[in-house]
Order: C-alpha cells, then sequence, then structure tokens
C-alpha cells in the first residue's frame, strides 16, 4: 500500500486513503450529507477536475471560526485541494440546499488557529492522518506542521 508522503512540515504532503474502512465511512457520510443529513459539520464539496473539467464531489467538514467558514485537508495535498485550487472555488451541498463558493487558501502563517479548533472538534475522526497533532499541541508545533495541512477559507461566490 501507498503510504504517501506523511512528513508535515512538507506542502506536497499526502496520505492517501488507509482502504475499505476509509472508504466506507466517505461513502456512508457523503449518502447521507446528499440527503440533507449533516455528521458534525459534514458537506458534498463538488469541483470541477482540473484536467477533466468533470465535477468531483468530496464529503468535507466545514467549520467556523470568528465568523470565518473554512475547509481543511488533514490527508495533505489531495486531489480535492488540487482541484480547488486550480478552480478557485466550486459548490458546498448539504442535501437540496446548495450554495456556490470561492475557496482561497490561507498563507501558512495563518493556518495554525484553524488547525487547532480543527483538530479539537474533529483530532477523533482524523488522528490517524495527522502525525500526532492533537488540539493540546503547542503553536510552534501547529505553525511547523501547517505546511502540510491545506486551510481553505470559504466565501459565498
Amino acid at each position: 500500500m501507498n503510504q504517501g508522503n506523511r512528513d508535515a512540515t512538507d506542502p506536497t504532503r499526502y496520505v492517501p486513503p488507509g482502504g475499505r474502512m476509509d472508504r466506507w465511512s466517505q461513502v456512508a457520510v457523503r449518502w447521507l450529507a446528499e440527503r440533507g443529513i449533516s455528521v458534525m459539520g459534514s458537506r458534498v464539496l463538488v469541483v470541477p477536475g482540473r484536467r477533466s473539467g468533470l465535477p468531483r464531489r468530496v464529503v468535507v467538514n466545514l467549520m467556523t471560526l470568528d465568523g470565518e467558514r473554512y475547509l481543511v485537508a488533514p490527508r495533505g495535498n489531495t486531489q480535492w485541494v488540487r482541484n480547488a485550487r486550480a478552480a478557485g472555488g466550486g459548490e458546498l451541498g448539504l442535501g437540496r440546499r446548495t450554495e456556490r463558493v470561492v475557496l482561497t487558501e490561507l498563507p501558512v502563517e495563518q493556518r495554525a488557529p484553524v488547525l487547532r479548533v480543527y483538530l479539537d472538534r474533529w483530532g477523533w475522526e482524523v488522528g490517524r492522518f495527522v502525525e500526532g497533532l492533537t488540539k493540546d499541541s503547542t503553536d510552534a508545533e501547529l505553525e511547523a506542521a501547517a505546511p502540510g495541512f491545506p486551510v481553505l477559507r470559504v466565501t459565498p461566490a
């Protein structure tokens, strides 16, 4: 199995999905979100594929901090992150409600506070992807790891 690049200080970091359980949970949470049931903030993000232009769907955890909304990629430089960077936006959906959004990547030096809140809320779910980081990690630890954890600000289109 490809272990990917797990070096959190590397902006090209990528942790591939971990097998059947990861696939099953993605399918289950996406199925619920597509029917209007959010599991702890889950949404379906639709972005055009950067090569094909076809819509690509992925389940994401939408979080709010100080009135701003964010998406965090705990597995790093994933396909959805690359597609979102190329497109600059997409659609967030929950059931029949969809919203066109602009996705703007935060600079590395602004990510630590968002990562702390994300880990506080979803650390139990993403712990195996974040190389020992927790909500209790020091600011220095979060800042050091920030390059490997893309964070995108979500604003209405």
